[in-house]
């Protein structure tokens, strides 16, 4: 007799909380109300597709993508290789500026800008490595240049 009370508590508790799982929404996802007179042509910012602005080339000729195995060509995103068919890797030259000495003369100290941090230290340590361990590194943990895989730190570079 001492469970009734709990067993009823438990019951009524689970018929006021299932019963609500039972609501249906008045219209699906993409069915127009009766009464709307909105425009079903137009799209949202949800509906249309995200594009690059970039090329999928540089002015130098350079791909943004290209294969990790090393095939012709390439691509603006990482899309599977035309021949290979592997997922192409970016291509970190892509975005290489060239230097501007046309600003070499500033003399405010706030526009100078610190040196990038070089992928080897003084002992030729790669900062991030290869975790297959194909040779060669980087300084950030981008794809290997060998296999398509990204970088892991090294903590020997430290």
């Amino acid at each position: 007799m001492k469970y009734t009370k709990i067993l009823a508590s438990l019951l009524l508790c689970s018929v006021f909380s299932l019963s609500s799982c039972n609501d249906k929404p008045t219209s699906k996802v993409g069915e127009i109300p009766e009464g709307d007179v909105s425009n079903s042509a137009t799209t949202t910012e949800a509906d249309t597709p995200i594009t690059s602005t970039e090329p999928a080339q540089n002015a130098a000729g350079v791909w943004h993508y290209t294969c990790p195995n090393g095939d012709s060509g390439g691509a603006g995103s990482a899309v599977p290789c035309a021949v290979c068919g592997a997922t192409l890797a970016h291509n970190s030259a892509y975005h290489g500026n060239p230097t501007d000495t046309s600003n070499a003369s500033s003399t405010a100290p706030f526009a100078n800008n610190p040196a990038a941090e070089s992928g080897q230290n003084t002992a030729g340590v790669w900062h991030y490595i290869c975790p297959k361990g194909d040779a060669g590194g980087a300084g950030t943990a981008t794809a290997c240049p060998t296999c398509g895989t990204t970088l892991v730190h090294n903590q020997a570079f430290h």
